[in-house]
Formats: C-alpha cells, sequence, structure tokens
C-alpha cells in the first residue's frame, strides 16, 4: 500500500472510532447538543427569601440552563421576602403567583384588600405593606402574565429541621398541591444555612443529622411528587471531597460566591437530570455588599470568577452530592418496612 493510500485509509479508521466513541461515551456538560432541536421555553417561578435573592441565584440558573442548551430559553420571576419562610409567603398570599394563568381580577382584588387590611392591624410589618405593593403590580400586570408555569421552587430556611413536624414540611404540601393543579413540576430547594462553613474544613463534618434531614426531604417530594435541590447533601459532599473550599462569609451568615456556584450546579443537576460538569458559567457577583460598596461582606471583589479547575471541581462536587442524596434516600426506602 503506497504512503498517501495508508494515511487515507488510517484516516478514515480513526473517523470511524471516534464516531463510534462519541455514541457510546458522549461528552457530559459544556457546549451540548440540544435534547430539542427546536427553540423552547422554560418558566420557573422561584418562592423564597435572601438564599434565592443573593448573587440573584435564578439568573447564575438561567445562564447555565441556556449554556448547557443552546435551544433553550429559561424565563423566571422570583418572589422574595427578606428573612420569611414558606408559611410567611402563603400570608402574604404568594400562592397567586402559582395560579396567575388562571387568576382573575376579581380574586387579585380581595388579595390586596385583605392584605392591606393586614397591613393596616400590623403598621410595623414591611413585608405586608411590601406584599401589599407586590399584589397592586400583580393587578396591574395580570393579562400580560398569564402563562402557566413549568417549574415552581420552594425555598426552605431554618423552617426545615424539626422533621415531619416543620413548618416548611406543612407549607410545601399547600404550596405543592397549588403548583401541581396548575400543570408545573415543583422542585423543593432545601439551603442549609447551619451546615456552610465559613473556613476550610480540617475534620469530615458528622453525616448523620445530614442523612436523616436528607431522608425527611426525600419523603416529602415523594409526598408532593417533585424533586429536592438537596444542599445539605451537596454541601457536606463538598467538605469532604474539596475541604479547601469554604460556603459562607466570614462576616455574613449568608452563602457566598462558592456556594451560590455550588447551588445552580445543583439545580442545574436537578433540572435536566445531568451533570453540570463542563458547562462554562464562571462569575458570581454579589449583590449586597459589605461596608465598602465595590467589596462583599469579607472584603474581597464583588465578582468572583472561578478557574477552570475550580468549576470543575465545583461543577462535580455539585453532580456527587445530589447522587449521594439519591442513594442515600433510596436505600432509606429499600429499608422502610
Amino acid at each position: 500500500m503506497r504512503p498517501a493510500t495508508r494515511f487515507h485509509f488510517l484516516g478514515r479508521c480513526l473517523s470511524t472510532l471516534l464516531v463510534a466513541f462519541s455514541v457510546l461515551f458522549p461528552l457530559s456538560g459544556g457546549a451540548r447538543e440540544s435534547s430539542s432541536s427546536s427553540p423552547r421555553t422554560l418558566r420557573v417561578l422561584f418562592l423564597g427569601n435572601s438564599f434565592t435573592n443573593r448573587h440573584t441565584l435564578a439568573r447564575i440558573i438561567k445562564d447555565m440552563a441556556e449554556a448547557g442548551d443552546p435551544n433553550l430559553k429559561l424565563n423566571y420571576v422570583s418572589v422574595i421576602y427578606a428573612g420569611r419562610t414558606l408559611a410567611d409567603h402563603w400570608k402574604f398570599a404568594s400562592q397567586n403567583y402559582i395560579q396567575v394563568a388562571t387568576l382573575t381580577a376579581e380574586e387579585q382584588a380581595r388579595t390586596i384588600a385583605s392584605l392591606t387590611a393586614l397591613a393596616a392591624g400590623e403598621p410595623k410589618n414591611g413585608h405586608l405593606k411590601s406584599a401589599v405593593t407586590r399584589h397592586t403590580t400583580l393587578a396591574r400586570d395580570l393579562e400580560n402574565l398569564r402563562q402557566p408555569w413549568d417549574v415552581v421552587v420552594l425555598q426552605s430556611y431554618k423552617d426545615d429541621v424539626d422533621g415531619e413536624q416543620s413548618s416548611y414540611c406543612q407549607y410545601v404540601q399547600k404550596f405543592a398541591a397549588l403548583a401541581k393543579a396548575a400543570g408545573a413540576r415543583v422542585v423543593l430547594y432545601e439551603t442549609t444555612p447551619n451546615t456552610q462553613n465559613k473556613r476550610p474544613v480540617s475534620v469530615p463534618p458528622d453525616q448523620a443529622p445530614i442523612v436523616a434531614k436528607a431522608r425527611v426531604m426525600a419523603e416529602l417530594a415523594r409526598r408532593v411528587g417533585g424533586t429536592v435541590v438537596p444542599m445539605s447533601s451537596v454541601a457536606l459532599r463538598c467538605q469532604v471531597t474539596q475541604p479547601q473550599f469554604t460556603l459562607r462569609y466570614l462576616n455574613d451568615a449568608h452563602p457566598n460566591q462558592t456556594m451560590a456556584y455550588l447551588t445552580a450546579c445543583t439545580f442545574y443537576g436537578v433540572l435536566f437530570d445531568r451533570s453540570p460538569e463542563g458547562l462554562p458559567v464562571d462569575t458570581v457577583t454579589e449583590t449586597r455588599p459589605g461596608t465598602n460598596p465595590d467589596q462583599d461582606p469579607d472584603g474581597h471583589p464583588l465578582s468572583r470568577t472561578f478557574s477552570a479547575q475550580e468549576r470543575l471541581q465545583l461543577q462535580k462536587a455539585a453532580w456527587d452530592g445530589l447522587q449521594w442524596f439519591r442513594a442515600t434516600t433510596a436505600e432509606s426506602r429499600n429499608q422502610a418496612p
């Protein structure tokens, strides 16, 4: 065989092998092939507090979702009450947002009247005043918002630590029933303010309380037909496998940029059931500065850009933590009588 012919033959063989390899072992993360060849939209409603609002978490999730599927457009609305829980959201009538596709002007007017009366009876409750303003805006824009949600995210915040008796468990079921009736997928965003480390971990954390909480969250999700963004489990796996990362500020009890990135990666894994490994999104910006308006609460730049290595470490930690949560809770279900 002549040299030119031999190289042509080898080239064809190599191309065939590469095609076969790509079929058997598709790339994960990054610029992926879209599961749909036509443009599509995902509409997501977030109900939460600063653990959703800080770093504009929903925007990071949007950027990751659209990077992972060029044919996808993720539109979101966040209903935020700082420091409040799902019980407060119910009091502030956030359930109206879930039902926006069918909510009537008359129903919204009654909600505004009720909240106005509550605000008059609790003049020091600034959240009630905010709720009146928010619902007045919703009434004004109601006809432009009449589209059903694809996903409704229900955030926890220290209201999920008492097991099945927790306030979170009770109100998730109320909100989830409305979301399911509206045809939306329910996602339980489990925050973990008590387990985020502000310094690098030197001793592996006790996983027993995390496992116990994971099982409660998994059972709650099963009960309402939802899925969990299990940040206590994911934070634990990150602390064990990547102990050099800190997940909260020294001077603020909120998640830092690293925890926000880890959370967005976990959302990606839950929403699309695939690893975020390879996604190019690399920057998280703090939206509430510290004493210096150009710095975060610890005196560092507001924006943190993660290196390629750091991104991969956090993306892998998020996916591994999600799989650990699923395996742990599946084992508990198998052991149940």
